[in-house]
């Protein structure tokens, strides 16, 4: 059975048992180097069979700071334009600001992601209504320069559960569609070991499944705990705990390594 996903002004669908999102930081900063790039990256990721690429141009890595408006928009819309030249992939931008979701929507961009869940700028709801965009809104405790500062939790499950279904509700509220609303649990923000666990063990029970989820594991520090291995080591136990989160209920992966990705999800899917 295929997944199906409604963007604007489109259907997007896959045979394999998640949609698969590749990284294209367009940054100076991001915590995996590789994934800094133009051009060439995000072709690269569209030949390994990327579903959709997620442009970022505010690195929001641990320590990291914000960048204002105008170096975000100058990060990310040249590269939308350069892409929209070859291919009408799905974009989906890594934004929290309204006047970069509007800028990169004028050059082709289809989805906001934001990391805020829409709470830095509440007017971001009201856009992505009026122009029927999907939106992804992730959890996350503080801001990037100190959030894990504080990363325990009685129950992690159960804050986040809670502040997603608010979040989502406050969407609705705006008049986004409920079938456009991804959530993503924000693995590693603010977070420490034991609720990342739980939040990879228990992701399908977000918001009790009315809305897909997407999980972003790839290469993060959680991965790095449980195996011992740097950022450029941790392919392999990002593979795995990718392929687990789908087997919980994920059905969006955000992800660096398309092809390795791809792979997986076609085993996962011929052997389950």
């Amino acid at each position: 059975m295929n997944l199906k996903f409604n963007l604007a002004d489109r259907e997007i669908s896959t045979e394999l048992p998640a949609f698969i999102m590749g990284i294209v930081n367009a940054t100076p900063d991001s915590f995996y180097a590789s994934s800094r790039g133009g051009i060439d990256r995000a072709l690269q990721l569209i030949d390994e069979g990327a579903d959709v690429l997620d442009i970022g141009g505010e690195s929001t890595r641990p320590g990291s700071s914000y960048v204002s408006e105008e170096e975000e928009i100058g990060r990310v819309v040249p590269l939308i334009r350069q892409i929209r030249k070859t291919s009408n992939i799905p974009i989906s931008v890594d934004t929290r600001k309204l006047g970069v979701m509007k800028a990169a929507f004028e050059e082709g961009a289809d989805i906001l992601n934001d990391v805020s869940a829409l709470l830095d700028q509440p007017s971001l709801a009201e856009f992505c209504s009026q122009k029927k965009l999907p939106v992804i809104l992730m959890h996350k405790r503080g801001i990037p320069s100190t959030m894990q500062n504080n990363g325990g939790y009685e129950d992690a499950f159960m804050e986040v559960d809670s502040f997603l279904r608010e979040r989502a509700v406050f969407a609705e509220s705006a008049g986004i569609a409920k079938e456009k609303i991804i959530v993503d649990p924000g693995i590693g923000f603010g977070k420490d070991l034991e609720a990342n666990i739980a939040l990879i063990k228990n992701c399908g029970r977000l918001c009790a499944g009315k809305y897909p989820v997407m999980m972003a594991l790839s290469r993060k520090t959680c991965i790095g705990a449980i195996t011992g291995r740097k950022e450029d080591e941790r392919l392999w136990g990002t593979l795995a705990a990718d392929m687990i989160a789908v087997q919980k209920g994920a059905s969006w992966v955000r992800v660096h390594d398309v092809a390795a990705t791809r792979d997986s999800l076609l085993l996962l899917k011929a052997l389950s």
